[in-house]
């Protein structure tokens, strides 16, 4: 009897504990919620959001564009950009076209290109567009992907060799034609029905679009770059009058495409004859930037011989603009800044300088004192385009 009794007892207690336990996990799983994954928006546009176009050559197919905030020294996001992209932001600053490669197999197979939008708010791609499998796939410029002043219009260079550009409406997210641009090469545009291309022989082939997005008419303008004894950058700088191209030698020269006839100024030089003899010139992948409200210049410096006009700067030259007359000098290794591979400058009241290293070190300086604010190291692994919106 006893024997049954201590049987029942530890039975009871058996089930007791049983029961305690699964209260005990009922309870939990009933404060236990679900993980849930949510889409981050972007913080509000500041004009010192830099977007850094970042080419892995190490891995050619997997480029992407950085977002950095200056004022914070912080990483706000990334957008994935495929095959040797190109880049460009919309006036109103929502939305990012990336014009890019994809290949069936990763770096092989059908090779599909596309415009992707990206919703600059959420960083999400929210569409594509199909464009001829011909887009440019060199190093990323200003110019290889750009849009007209409204932004109604996105030009696409293509190489195959053959050279032409893709006109896309971007309101209707369509291919609106290709124009054959005759050897010539990136698109420059001017105002809305526009855009310019550059010719080996230093001439400037100019293309005037209809209504419809088709070429109207075309102009081929007078040689105004001496590509033989001084070639000039193509990352040239935009002013409210047109563009400023720098030679490799420091020259100057602008160049106005808007109207049925092409307007060049007279060149001028960034360097003396003394600085010239001792080897003083423009270098880097992105040499130039303009703060158009002050008319100032930056132009990343170093010592060189020719051939050398992709070293790194380890100066940054000011000019006025409109007195071509140099405000500022700034040694970078006076701060302890390496040498610069990229400039560029925001366009605000209170501008930044942003600079990148050949290591993707990102640099932000004063851009009317030049002092140091911040580095951020190694951004990318080949970061070689900075954007401002």
């Amino acid at each position: 009897m006893d024997r049954r009794r201590r049987a029942v007892g530890r039975a009871v207690s058996i089930v007791a504990l049983s029961y305690g336990l699964l209260a005990s996990q009922t309870q939990a799983r009933a404060v236990e919620k679900p993980e849930e994954l949510t889409v981050a928006k972007v913080p509000p546009f500041n004009p010192h959001r830099a977007y850094v176009v970042d080419v892995a050559f190490a891995s050619m197919t997997d480029a992407r564009v950085h977002l950095f905030d200056a004022d914070t020294s912080r990483f706000v996001g990334q957008i994935d950009a495929g095959f040797a992209p190109g880049f460009a932001i919309s006036p109103d600053h929502k939305t990012s076209y990336v014009a890019t490669t994809y290949f069936s197999r990763g770096s092989k197979g059908t090779r599909t290109d596309v415009v992707e939008l990206i919703d600059n708010a959420t960083l999400e791609t929210t569409g594509e567009i199909e464009i001829p499998a011909k887009h440019a796939q060199a190093v990323p410029t200003p110019y290889n992907t750009t849009l007209s002043e409204d932004g109604s219009r996105l030009y696409v260079s293509n190489i195959t060799p053959s050279t032409s550009v893709t006109v896309i409406d971007t309101a209707a997210k369509k291919v609106l034609g290709e124009i054959d641009t005759d050897g010539c090469v990136l698109a420059y545009p001017s105002g809305n029905d526009r855009f310019t291309s550059l010719c080996e022989s230093g001439k400037a082939l100019t293309v005037k679009l209809d209504a419809t997005g088709k070429e109207a008419s075309r102009k081929l303008s007078d040689a105004f770059i001496d590509v033989d004894h001084d070639s000039a950058f193509v990352n040239g700088v935009r002013d409210a009058q047109g563009y400023l191209f720098t030679t490799f030698k420091g020259n100057v020269r602008s160049a106005d495409f808007s109207g049925d006839t092409p307007a060049f100024g007279t060149s001028w030089s960034l360097v003396t004859d003394q600085e010239r003899k001792a080897g003083w010139r423009p270098g880097g992948l992105q040499q130039t930037a303009l703060h158009v409200k002050t008319h100032r210049l930056y132009v990343a410096m170093h010592r060189g011989a020719d051939g050398s006009h992709k070293d790194p700067a380890s100066e940054i030259w000011v000019f006025d603009t409109q007195s071509k007359k140099r405000v500022a000098r700034w040694k970078l290794a006076s701060q302890k800044i390496d040498p610069l591979l990229s400039i560029q400058v925001s366009d605000d009241d209170k501008p930044l300088l942003y600079g990148l290293t050949p290591t993707s070190d990102f640099v932000v300086m004063d851009a009317m004192s030049g002092k140091l604010k911040h580095v951020d190291k190694q951004l990318g692994t080949t970061s070689t385009l900075i954007l401002n919106p």
